[in-house]
């Protein structure tokens, strides 16, 4: 494969188990198309083309030729000078790294996070809250993460690549998309009852056993074991964490109990106020589960995948 098809495959998968229907999706590039043809000449030259069929910002490819050939990749939860310089190492003792592929954002990537937040507006949408009070939610905790990341030296990682002439690219809500739609689909379909079951079919997963021995495993934050779950909200894509201001309203509308990564203390008390429940299921954990279910495929492909900085790896195909 091509660095070029190994992106357009993590997006296409990404797209795949997007919590927003195909047609809201296909919607969103629509109106990018629409704004792109809209703008002036010198405007046009600012934009980011990959946005016309790439709906997450937070993906891209970062440096290196898009038609160079891939055979190894190696792949960590954070791609930052040490794993780089860990790559080119690996070069120097015989095992050349093609690409290097990051789960959370570098670069452009990182300075846009903030864009792939509306994901959160529709995905509080489709628990019941009424559109306009989700977006009216989300637009500060936008804006404030927007802001958060304007000092940060985003290109930090991606200038030590190109000094090595190595490849990288990032692969972060649409790995985010796949663990959240098979943890969903997983309590879904066993109905746990209370967060004692939750805890239990977490830990049945192979990257959340591992983390448990690592004592970063599955916990409840809120709650306890004997607590029933209620409708349980798998919150686990759409960037960063949310607007606080969420958690009445996901009670109102019914949900009982949120899965997360993780979640901040003063996100945990507004939950508490919500008499929300919360089991935390694991950071790394969680966001290996989403890269392996992208990795899978492109060892199926015949991508040899080397794991580092956090990824819990462990094969479904």
């Amino acid at each position: 494969m091509k660095i070029r098809e190994v992106y357009e495959y993590v997006v296409e998968k990404g797209i795949e188990k997007d919590p927003r229907k195909p047609d809201m999706v296909k919607e969103i590039l629509d109106r990018e198309k629409k704004k792109f043809d809209e703008l002036k000449e010198d405007e046009k030259k600012e934009f980011d083309l990959e946005r016309l069929k790439n709906p997450y910002a937070d993906t891209r490819i970062l440096c290196g030729d898009p038609e160079a050939e891939v055979k190894r990749i190696m792949v960590g939860v954070d791609i930052e000078v040490g794993e780089i310089m860990l790559a080119d190492r690996l070069g120097e003792k015989g095992k050349p790294i093609d690409l290097i592929m990051a789960h959370h954002p570098e670069g452009k990537a990182l300075a846009d996070l903030h864009d792939v937040m509306h994901l959160q507006e529709d995905i509080l949408a489709r628990c019941g809250v009424p559109i306009n009070v989700a977006e009216s939610i989300m637009a500060s905790r936008i804006s404030e993460v927007k802001r958060g990341l304007m000092p940060v030296n985003h290109n930090r990682a991606i200038d030590a690549a190109k000094i090595l002439d190595l490849a990288m690219v990032c692969a972060h809500t649409v790995a985010d998309n796949q663990v959240t739609a098979f943890l969903q689909d997983l309590l879904d379909r066993e109905e746990p009852r209370t967060l004692g079951d939750i805890l239990k079919l977490l830990k049945e997963v192979p990257e959340y056993s591992e983390a448990a021995k690592l004592s970063a495993g599955p916990d409840i934050v809120l709650g306890s074991k004997d607590r029933r779950a209620g409708k349980v909200l798998v919150d686990m894509t759409g960037g960063t964490s949310g607007s606080e201001n969420s958690y009445a309203k996901l009670s109102q509308a019914g949900i009982g109990t949120i899965v997360g990564m993780h979640m901040s203390e003063k996100h945990r008390k507004e939950a508490e106020k919500s008499h929300i429940n919360v089991v935390i299921a694991g950071h790394i954990a969680s966001d290996s589960l989403g890269m392996n279910l992208l990795l899978d495929g492109l060892e199926d492909k015949g991508i040899e995948v080397i794991p580092c900085s956090g990824i819990i790896r462990k094969k479904r195909s």
